[in-house]
């Protein structure tokens, strides 16, 4: 990992600032759990169908303006796009094919592994990179369910259970940094991903809620472009990555 001037470490967040991610994310799946149990799971407003079918990225900013988080940031962004031609079989294929995430996401995603499956949920790991003045590699695993409406509809989720920040990587000297020396670039990320076949093509959308620490004092111009514009920018990434693996 490249840090720039001495980026300060932030360990780990705090019992609050976790707790607080938790309740936020907890009412978010209840949403999305009531919106998933019948057919037209994805809620799209007409105009922004117009819009999609004509192959526009629709990406909207649904962080909380206040939320108690001590020390911590919490990030929501949307994003949804519709793929002429797709089948929901197409892109649910895609989604469970780890191995190709490498190929698909690059050069985001560095590596992924399935470490274990029981029917429709995952277990994985992989290892990201993000560049935004500074240079973050970091190994992360995630717990991942994905789920079916009926042949048209469904959805997956994925929860963080570990990130760690990875330094010098690539080289000899790469190691994982210990929870007291990782700098809080980001602590905790789920996805929600929805998708819905109709109108010749399919509609997918995803939503991620990331947890990073807050900006510190006199930092702002190192760690601000990355914590408040990777969020944004890896989301728009994925999507158009997905939607060229999706079209090849």
């Amino acid at each position: 990992m490249a840090l720039a001037c001495g980026v300060s470490r932030a360990e780990q967040p705090s019992e609050k600032a976790v707790a607080g991610f938790n309740t936020y994310i907890g009412t978010l799946e209840v949403r999305l759990a009531a919106k998933h149990t019948h057919n037209g799971c994805l809620v799209v407003p007409a105009e922004a169908e117009i819009r999609l079918r004509r192959g526009e990225l629709i990406v909207e900013n649904l962080s909380p303006a206040k939320a108690d988080l001590p020390g911590a940031t919490l990030y929501h962004w949307r994003g949804t796009e519709f793929l002429p031609g797709v089948k929901a079989v197409d892109f649910e294929r895609l989604s469970r094919d780890f191995a190709e995430y490498p190929r698909i996401y690059a050069p985001e995603v560095v590596s992924a592994k399935v470490l274990s499956q029981n029917g429709d949920r995952y277990q994985a790991t992989m290892r990201v990179k993000q560049k935004h003045v500074i240079t973050v590699v970091m190994d992360t695993a995630y717990d991942i369910e994905f789920g079916r409406i009926d042949a048209g509809h469904g959805w997956s989720i994925s929860r963080s259970t570990q990130i760690d920040e990875v330094e010098n990587a690539g080289t000899k000297k790469e190691h994982v940094l210990s929870p007291a020396d990782q700098h809080g670039f980001l602590w905790r990320l789920n996805s929600y991903w929805t998708f819905e076949e109709r109108d010749g093509g399919l509609y997918i959308q995803v939503e991620s809620v990331s947890l990073t620490r807050s900006i510190p004092s006199g930092l702002g111009w190192v760690i601000g472009p990355f914590v408040e514009s990777v969020p944004r920018e890896s989301l728009e990434f994925t999507l158009r990555a997905t939607r060229n693996a999706l079209h090849r």
